[in-house]
């Protein structure tokens, strides 16, 4: 039996039943730091009287990864760790091995930023060996999951996602993690999971399942492995384990990935998220878009629809602006709402403090940014205003403390 599998086996005796899981929702200290830092008004008054009452589990809440705030992302402490804080659903970002099997891993190359594979005998597997920082050139590597078999994958040991730029030897690169996040649950080693193992372990957990379909590094086909293959195993072990379409809403940032499942995997495809990156289009060919102007969305809102997309989810800062300094969903909110479409956003809680400005996930709304008082502000704009169903956070306690708060399924 594999370390993992002793792991989940240990989990679900501890949690003796899905029922059990549910006992087990503590939302820490954070979401009343927050609420603390408020401007005085309704809102505040809202959340501050559910302080001390029972938090619900709730599918509004999903595990970005995890809780890789302070835990390391895709494994298994760090999702045991978003279903304690409430996260209805939790996801796993799906890549593939050298033989074609399906693990968690945000990106097919990021094995050296997210595990200690440079610090390995594993090393040479990369396709970019470590390279010491030098002058004005920062250290680089790139590992991928591609390059080893499962049978290696799980002998790395999972890290924070991280690396240190300034690194003269990939020891010192290790390091890099950000000064509002933590090493403190990566100095004991955490748990890798393949996405099989994810399905037992949500399931344990009695959270539901969101897995994504991650871009390939290599070139597709692999090895005779083509997309349509990639894309179906995915759904093929969600069967394998016995798991209705309705707890599961696959995701994808390719298109194709999404129309594929609408076809071919009916069920599982009337929930699949078409993951909304066109705003980092090369150019307007490409399907660039301005989340301001509706005159740029290619294909338009109502076009997915026609194609039988039904859930939609971009980033946060693209469903809403300000208005006379108060956040009001954005043109492109109001077209995907107007099409029929469900709307689903990230992230929550992948910045660091809100007093900094916030940074990229705030963009549209840097004006007013300035304190992490703005937080809930943000989550209620876009759960009342913009009328999202779910919103992924890296630390779930916040965003399960405010749908329970709200009564929010």
């Amino acid at each position: 039996m594999t370390k993992t599998a002793l792991i989940l086996a240990g989990v679900a005796a501890l949690l003796g039943s899905s029922a059990a899981a549910t006992d087990i929702i503590e939302m820490g200290p954070r979401p009343f730091y927050l609420i603390d830092r408020m401007e005085d008004g309704p809102l505040k008054d809202k959340l501050a009287s559910c302080m001390g009452q029972p938090v619900e589990r709730t599918l509004f809440s999903i595990g970005h990864r995890g809780a890789p705030m302070q835990f390391p992302e895709h494994t298994v402490e760090s999702n045991v760790a978003a279903a304690r804080m409430g996260a209805g659903i939790l996801e796993c970002d799906v890549t593939f091995t050298k033989d074609k099997e399906l693990v968690c891993r945000h990106a097919q190359n990021d094995l050296h930023t997210t595990t200690n594979i440079l610090v390995s005998d594993l090393a040479d597997t990369c396709v970019t060996p470590f390279t010491p920082a030098s002058g004005d050139q920062e250290a680089t590597a790139e590992c991928r999951t591609s390059e080893i078999t499962l049978a290696e994958f799980q002998t790395l040991t999972p890290k924070m996602d991280a690396a240190d730029a300034s690194a003269t030897d990939a020891e010192a690169y290790q390091g890099g993690t950000a000064g509002w996040r933590t090493d403190l649950y990566s100095v004991e080693p955490a748990t890798l999971m393949t996405h099989a193992e994810s399905i037992a372990l949500f399931k344990d957990l009695g959270a539901k399942f969101t897995p994504e379909l991650k871009s390939a590094a290599v070139e597709m086909p692999f090895d005779g492995f083509s997309q349509a293959d990639y894309a179906q195993k995915l759904v093929d072990e969600y069967k394998a384990a016995g798991i209705p379409a309705s707890d599961v809403w696959l995701q994808s940032f390719n298109l194709d990935d999404i129309k594929y499942w609408i076809e071919n995997e009916p069920e599982f495809g009337a929930q699949a998220v078409y993951l909304d990156d066109r705003y980092e289009a090369e150019d307007a060919d490409e399907g660039l878009i301005d989340p301001m102007d509706p005159s740029t969305f290619k294909p338009t809102m109502q076009e997915l629809a026609d194609m039988g997309v039904k859930y939609l989810a971009p980033p946060t800062w693209m469903l809403v602006t300000l208005q006379d300094g108060e956040i009001v969903p954005s043109p492109y909110a109001e077209e995907a709402k107007a099409a029929g479409l469900t709307l689903i956003t990230w992230t929550i809680e992948r910045s660091g403090p809100l007093a900094l400005g916030g940074g990229w996930y705030y963009q549209s709304i840097a004006d007013i940014t300035d304190s992490d008082g703005v937080m809930y502000e943000y989550i209620d704009a876009l759960a009342q205003d913009v009328g999202v169903v779910g919103i992924f956070s890296d630390w779930p306690a916040t965003v399960s403390y405010y749908a329970s708060c709200m009564g929010l399924e």
